[in-house]
């Protein structure tokens, strides 16, 4: 066995110098990736959540018959509508995140088949107006008679809902409330012309009572109430 001399001079190893903007450019490096990551992953869960219930949609639709669907955003997906109205099923086709841009026409398409509805409610806009840069009302409107015109092949009875009003609940700020209903109320006044234009049925919510939500955006008991009665209104369309 050796043992090191400590009666010996040791050598001394030069000290090692740091290229700090190495250093910072590996560090920022690391933090893009680290959003890119979380992005990534972001994006994974939305289209995960996306494909999950479209094929919960294919399920349900593949045992019924002439169904009303009512499409729309989380504020749908959330929903405890009834299961029937006069010898219709009423299917919730709800997709958390979804606006005018989330392609719902050709989701629902592919969810249906072969089939047909008897009556499609369609129910967006919140995300629309809640981005950060909120489409024009022009803009708004192409969109929704695009979407409508893909629905118009899947059913004879297309019904449009108005978009229910934000509040100053939860994270969402006076400013924020005032900006975001500005843009929903832009939005509801293109919603009957969109509607005409597509032969479709313009349905106003009924008045709601305050707190009409539990953060803001999302309807509370209440809230759900007076958006319910709206939608079983659309639908009794197919009951006369």
């Amino acid at each position: 066995m050796t043992f090191l001399d400590k009666s010996m001079p040791t050598r001394q190893l030069p000290a090692a110098r740091v290229n700090w903007t190495h250093v910072g450019l590996i560090i920022l490096a690391m933090g893009t990736a680290a959003v890119c990551l979380t992005w990534a992953r972001k994006a994974d869960v939305i289209d995960e959540h996306r494909h999950v219930r479209q094929l919960i949609l294919h399920y349900t639709l593949s045992r019924t018959e002439d169904p009303v669907i009512v499409l729309g955003d989380s504020i749908v997906e959330a929903s405890t509508l009834p299961r029937s109205i006069c010898g219709h099923a009423i299917v919730n086709a709800g997709l958390g995140g979804a606006s005018t841009t989330s392609d719902l026409g050709n989701w629902l398409s592919q969810a249906l088949g072969s089939k047909r509805a008897a009556l499609i409610v369609v129910s967006l806009g919140t995300n629309d107006a809640l981005v950060s840069a909120a489409t024009s009302r022009q803009s708004f409107g192409d969109r929704y008679d695009a979407l409508l015109a893909q629905l118009s092949k899947l059913t004879p009875q297309l019904a449009v809902l108005e978009i229910p009003p934000v509040e100053a609940e939860g994270r969402v700020t006076d400013a924020m409330r005032n900006e975001v209903i500005t843009t929903i109320n832009d939005y509801n006044a293109a919603l009957p012309d969109v509607a005409r234009r597509s032969g479709a049925t313009f349905v106003a919510l009924p008045a709601m009572l305050r707190p009409s939500t539990i953060d803001g955006v999302h309807l509370s008991s209440g809230g759900y109430q007076a958006w319910e009665n709206a939608v079983i209104q659309a639908a009794e369309r197919i009951c006369s």
